[in-house]
């Protein structure tokens, strides 16, 4: 194998549970040319990855129109064809990524057990030993398929020095150097029914207090900014309050310090397992088998409802689907992962 074209192209937590893809393509074909291909949001997650040689950046917002798709694809196909691939991973498995993958004509094209739109009809769908399993290790069996050993399951999260200073500053002057403890909270997500109620945050940030550990919150966004300040206006002792001051890799450095990092399911809260931090996730339409805290399961927190795993983005039932996990109960979770 000579070039390698992998496609995975968001959203972030999909493109963190894909990097071990990465990392066992090159364990096995170290000669070998890999291309990724990625989405704007995601893109930091790629970049200084020594594990990847080139990056072809998708700009979806290009071809949303007839006259932006004429425009776009012309450059688009010159740029992606500037090698021969010897073969291509569909690891988004949908219509968008198996356009890019047959544009890009490799040899051997596969992807992943349960691709849709049709993209099936371009790539041979794996359906490996763990079809079933974690989406990290569903990804892994399309490198399988490639003939890769997967030896080890490492997530390259490339810190620069300029952002692990910029981190380590910030934290500083919050007053968090040296061997402070601290928890972060990464407060949002992408889905409604995916964030844990702010009242609870906040009570938890007050009885993590108690225990002497500093809780600090984390995200960006202009909801995530509502949220915190509705999380501050709420509690009874302040947390340090980061969100929208730091990009994802001052982040990955900052959860490298933490002694835990607790949200929902959503990239922030990947990164963290990836990072091997300490991660409680607390799920309620997403299933824990597919996307647990990779190599923690056990600190998945699944809501006590029949209907748990729906994966629908709102609740049909109307219901506050994370809502029923108590700060009580979380509380006790995060006591019995730092050993307190």
């Amino acid at each position: 194998m000579k070039n390698i074209l992998v496609v995975k192209l968001s959203a972030i937590g999909d493109v963190i549970h894909a990097l071990p893809v990465s990392y066992a393509v090159k364990e096995t074909y170290p000669d070998a040319h890999l291309t990724w291909v990625v989405e704007k949001a995601a893109r930091p997650m790629l970049e200084d990855n020594p594990y990847i040689d080139d990056i072809i950046l998708f700009e979806k917002e290009k071809f949303r129109s007839v006259g932006g798709f004429l425009r776009a694809i012309r450059p688009f196909r010159r740029r992606l064809r500037v090698r021969r691939y010897d073969a291509s991973l569909d690891l988004q498995g949908l219509f968008k990524s198996a356009a890019i993958t047959f544009n890009a004509g490799a040899k051997l094209r596969i992807g992943t057990a349960n691709m849709r739109e049709g993209a099936h009809l371009v790539s041979r769908p794996v359906a490996g030993a763990h079809a079933a399993g974690h989406i990290v290790e569903r990804y892994l069996d399309v490198a399988r398929a490639l003939g890769c050993r997967v030896n080890e399951v490492r997530f390259p999260v490339c810190v620069s020095p300029r952002d692990a200073a910029a981190a380590d500053a910030l934290l500083a002057r919050e007053g968090l150097a040296g061997e402070r403890r601290f928890v972060a909270l990464a407060i949002g997500a992408n889905w409604p029914n995916k964030r844990w109620p702010v009242e609870h945050f906040a009570a938890l940030s007050d009885r993590l207090y108690r225990a002497h550990i500093v809780p600090v919150l984390v995200g960006g966004g202009r909801l995530d900014e509502i949220l915190a300040a509705d999380i501050m206006a709420a509690v009874e002792i302040p947390p340090i309050n980061l969100v929208g001051r730091t990009n994802l890799k001052q982040l990955a450095h900052i959860f490298r310090r933490a002694a835990l990092v607790l949200g929902g399911d959503t990239g922030p809260v990947h990164l963290a397992a990836g990072l091997g931090t300490p991660t409680v996730m607390l799920m309620g339409p997403t299933d824990a088998n597919r996307n647990g805290p990779y190599g923690q399961l056990d600190n998945a927190v699944e809501v006590d409802r029949f209907c748990r795993a729906c994966w629908k983005r709102a609740c049909p039932k109307g219901l506050d689907c994370l809502a029923a996990i108590t700060p009580d109960a979380v509380a006790a979770k995060i006591g019995a992962v730092l050993r307190m």
